[in-house]
Parts: C-alpha cells; sequence; structure tokens
C-alpha cells in the first residue's frame, strides 16, 4: 500500500512539473509575441494615467461625452507631438548626426571666440583669452581621443537613426492612449483584483501608489522637461542659433536628469551677446532667462510635495531605458523605474512596521494611540 501511495505522488510531482514546465513556456513565448509592442503599451498608459485627470475634466465640461473628450485630447497630443515636437526633432536628428561625424573624425572643437568679446568692459580680455585657449585645447583634445571615441559615435548615430521609428511608436502611444481613457475605470478595477491575487493586503494602496508616482514623474519631471525643452528650441531657433535642436534635446535631457538647463543657456547667451547686436542680444536673454527658470516654479506647483525617488534612480532609468528602448525608452524608462522604487519602499517600509514588537506594553500604548489618532 506504501508503494502505490509513493507511486501517485510521484505521478502527481510529475504531472505538475510538466504543468509548469508548459505554463513557463506559454508565458516566454507569450512575452516575445509581445515584445516589440511593449514600450507602446508602456508609454500610452503612462500617458493615460497621467492625462486621465484632463480628460476627466473635459468629459465633464462636454456633459459627460467621454468618447468625445478622448477624441479632443488625443487630436491635441497628435498636435504636439507632429508639430513642434517633430520640427525640433528633426533639428536634434541633424545635430546629432554632424556631432557623430565630428565626433569619429577626431574635427570637433569650440568655435573660437569673435573679436568683440575684447571690448566687453571689464572681463572682455581675460574672457576672450580663456575662450581662445578652452577652444584650442578642445581640439588637441579630441584629435587624440577620436579613436576612442568612435564607439561613442555610433551609438549617438543609431539614437539618430531610430528617430523615426521613436516618433511612429509616438504617435502608434497616443493613438492608443485614446482608447484607454474611456476605459479608465475599468482597467483600473481590472489591475486592482490582479493585483489582489498577488499582495492582497495592499492591492489597493500600491495602485494608488503607482498612480500618483506616474504623474508626479510624467507631469512634474517629463512634462515639464519637455515643455522647456520645445520653448527654449523654439527661442533658439527664432534666434538664429546654430544647432538649436540639438541643444533643445539637450534641455530636455538635463531637466529629465533634474540637473538644470543653465550648464547649456549660460554658454548659449555668452555667444547670443557676443555676436548679436545689442538689442537682439537683450530681447533673447529676456526671453532664455525666464524659460530657463521656469522649471523652479513649476515643479513645485505640480508636484506637490516634490518627488521622493531619488535623482540617481531617474538618472539610471533615463540611461537603461535608452539603451533598451531607443528614444520611447528616454521618457518611460525613468518613469517605470520610479514607479518600481516607490513600490518596493512602501513594501519594506510597511514590513519593516510590522516588525514592532508587540510584547512591550509601551510599544502597544503608542500603536493604540496613533492608530486612534488616524481615525480622527
Amino acid at each position: 500500500m506504501r508503494t502505490i501511495r509513493q507511486l501517485l505522488a510521484g505521478e502527481d510531482e510529475i504531472q505538475l512539473a510538466v504543468r509548469l514546465a508548459l505554463l513557463a513556456l506559454l508565458i516566454y513565448w507569450s512575452f516575445v509575441v509581445i515584445r516589440p509592442f511593449v514600450p507602446i503599451l508602456a508609454w500610452s498608459v503612462v500617458l493615460a494615467v497621467a492625462l486621465y485627470p484632463v480628460f476627466d475634466w473635459l468629459s465633464g465640461l462636454l456633459g459627460n461625452r467621454p468618447r468625445l473628450a478622448a477624441t479632443l485630447l488625443t487630436l491635441v497630443n497628435f498636435g504636439i507631438v507632429i508639430g513642434p515636437a517633430t520640427w525640433l526633432g528633426l533639428g536634434a536628428v541633424e545635430g546629432l548626426r554632424g556631432f557623430a561625424a565630428q565626433l569619429s573624425a577626431g574635427t570637433l572643437a569650440a568655435p573660437s571666440p569673435p573679436a568683440g568679446v575684447k571690448e566687453w568692459p571689464i572681463i572682455g580680455a581675460q574672457l576672450y583669452a580663456l575662450w581662445e585657449q578652452a577652444s584650442t585645447n578642445l581640439r588637441t583634445v579630441m584629435r587624440e581621443l577620436a579613436p576612442h571615441l568612435k564607439p561613442l559615435a555610433g551609438t549617438m548615430l543609431g539614437l539618430a537613426g531610430g528617430a523615426g521609428i521613436g516618433t511612429l511608436k509616438f504617435l502608434l502611444a497616443v493613438a492608443l492612449t485614446g482608447f484607454l481613457l474611456p476605459a479608465g475605470p475599468r482597467l483600473v478595477a481590472a489591475s486592482n483584483r490582479f493585483l489582489a491575487r498577488v499582495v492582497a493586503d495592499r492591492s489597493e494602496s500600491f495602485l494608488v501608489l503607482a498612480g500618483a508616482t506616474i504623474r508626479s514623474v510624467a507631469q512634474g519631471v517629463i512634462g515639464i522637461a519637455v515643455a522647456q525643452g520645445l520653448v527654449i528650441g523654439i527661442i533658439l531657433k527664432l534666434a538664429d542659433v546654430p544647432k538649436a535642436g540639438l541643444l533643445a534635446f539637450g534641455v530636455m535631457i538635463l531637466g529629465i536628469l533634474q540637473i538644470g538647463s543653465a550648464v547649456i543657456v549660460i554658454p548659449v547667451l555668452i555667444w547670443v551677446w557676443a555676436t548679436k547686436p545689442l538689442a537682439v542680444a537683450l530681447l533673447i536673454t529676456l526671453c532664455l532667462v525666464p524659460a530657463s527658470l521656469a522649471d523652479n516654479v513649476l515643479k513645485p506647483i505640480v508636484m506637490g510635495r516634490g518627488l521622493t525617488t531619488p535623482a540617481l534612480v531617474i538618472f539610471l532609468g533615463v540611461i537603461g531605458g535608452t539603451l533598451a528602448h531607443g528614444i520611447v525608452g528616454l521618457f518611460i524608462g525613468p518613469i517605470i523605474l520610479a514607479v518600481a522604487w516607490e513600490l518596493l519602499t512602501a513594501w519594506v517600509r510597511e514590513d519593516g512596521a510590522m516588525e514592532v514588537p508587540a510584547d512591550t506594553e509601551a510599544a502597544a500604548q503608542k500603536s493604540a494611540v496613533q492608530g486612534i489618532g488616524k481615525a480622527r
């Protein structure tokens, strides 16, 4: 009798192993099939979560017509992607290709200072000498480093070459967002049911935290950085600044990385004052300075108490997302990593709270007082 039971138990284990293997194979194949669409799906979900408050307000304004509100919002998004974003994107691609070519050939160099810099009062002569020295030294250094920088040039060319595919992915994500917005409540309920099977006690709180993190990063970091890059890029284009699209792209990346646009704006202003007439330089300065400082005012308004995700997590999300998914990953990488970080820290924080010793009477009284305070 014991032998028969052992044989039956062994057969059950074999059947379970076969079922698990088939399930793992099915999951793997499903992932392989949908892998090309993962960036598009992720970006559309991010857009839907970030834009849902606007969609809800617009739907109420139109008399509770969610489909009409989603259509109008999608058309506005299409206009932004196809219009100024494409205009500056093409300039950034052209600038990246030129920069990569100069980097590969070792001809990259800072421009020589205009002669008019010498005539500036107080700092003119010193600034001219420093600028000239930096220009000369950079040419020498770049000639020596050119063989080692060719892989970087190839990466930049690949990024520029994938801009067309990235734009198509953006358009598909925007179109898919229009279908996700009206189905928002049903998708939230389905996500909540799925999370209830994984983390039964924390599904709702984790879902709220994920949504709040997506909105915080998408609106307060990505959105403001993109808007700032567009505005500064338009100003640079109208001011006839060389490689305006590439400079605007750099402003956007620095904004996402929480570094700020001063690294690019200050040298541009020096070049403007050195090459443009006084009235034109003053006008450009009056436009560029507020645009470069606007993020310091807008971020506290949009993000409320601020972003708790460390800057290193955002940085790793930008770099890893770009390397994994190209231009689309530049935007979804930091958002996905920020959500993962916030959920992980919330999980650890709650687990740590459950480890408080319960055998101490003082600890029990403190917990009771805190519970009453929260209930009130």
